[in-house]
């Protein structure tokens, strides 16, 4: 079963999708609370059904490449990372919730960076938000512009930012500095064509999200096709979707009293 809905209803359908014994592909968040997480991760291993998140991130060829390298220690031991989204536009800010910008958008970062920290833990967060795009939308919690700064337990650290008002297209990309070299990932062009002329260099973009990881979404599917068919165990599991959640709650939390928060410190 493939869940698609709203991000508030996640949890309670992956819950009733288990106990009806259905494998289950959730699009994150997975849930907007730990206890929500824990009671669907809880629901997937007692019927036995494989849970498996849509980080697809993870499987963008760059990010893969990325990973694959940094865990055969080509670049050291991570020190730096950056991991960056900017939208286009708000769709429609009036129906967008509150901090929709931490537990829909920059999520997908906070996974990416454990992607490119393999094995590493965040363990505190500093944010800052503001609404730069859409002030008007402020007082209804809506905030459009952000960026967290994330220490692991290995040392490292890392920043993710956020942006509704990319006006050149979907840009999403990733950055990590090692104590052996750096990688960086992503690519917004929508070909490797540069044309040059008397106006200037130029090279056509991409636009919306499908544009730029079409082949990603293709395999997270096909992956989880292949785990329900094999029962082989999911590459992005409901504890990632957890560990993403947690920072989520962590930023929240840090711009709400404007200050530093230990990750796992927050309200459930």
């Amino acid at each position: 079963m493939v869940i698609a809905t709203p991000a508030r209803t996640h949890a309670g359908l992956v819950e009733a999708a288990a106990r009806a014994g259905k494998a289950v592909y959730c699009e994150k968040p997975m849930a907007i609370t730990l206890d929500e997480a824990d009671r669907a991760i809880a629901a997937a291993a007692d019927a036995g059904v494989p849970l498996q998140v849509g980080f697809n991130r993870r499987y963008d060829t760059g990010f893969h490449a990325a990973h694959e390298k940094i865990r055969a220690g080509a670049i050291g031991t991570p020190q730096l990372l950056r991991s960056l989204t900017r939208d286009p536009k708000l769709a429609d800010p009036g129906r967008i919730p509150p901090w929709t910008i931490f537990l829909e958008t920059l999520i997908h970062d906070f996974d990416t960076l454990r992607y490119l920290n393999p094995g590493a833990t965040p363990v505190e967060v500093f944010a800052f938000a503001d609404a730069l795009v859409r002030p008007d939308f402020k007082d209804r919690g809506l905030l459009d512009t952000a960026v967290v700064t994330i220490r692991f337990d290995n040392g490292a650290l890392a920043a993710a930012e956020a942006n509704f008002q990319a006006v050149y297209g979907y840009d999403v990309r990733g950055e990590v500095f090692g104590s052996a070299g750096m990688l960086t990932m992503g690519d917004i062009r929508r070909s490797h064509l540069t044309a040059y002329g008397p106006d200037g260099i130029g090279a056509a973009c991409v636009t919306y999200d499908q544009d730029l990881f079409h082949d990603a979404y293709v395999a997270e599917l096909a992956d989880f096709t292949e785990c329900v068919r094999t029962g082989r165990a999911p590459s992005v599991t409901g504890q990632d979707a957890r560990a993403a959640l947690s920072v989520a709650l962590a930023a929240i939390q840090s711009v709400t009293i404007n200050g530093p928060v230990r990750v796992g410190d927050t309200v459930a």
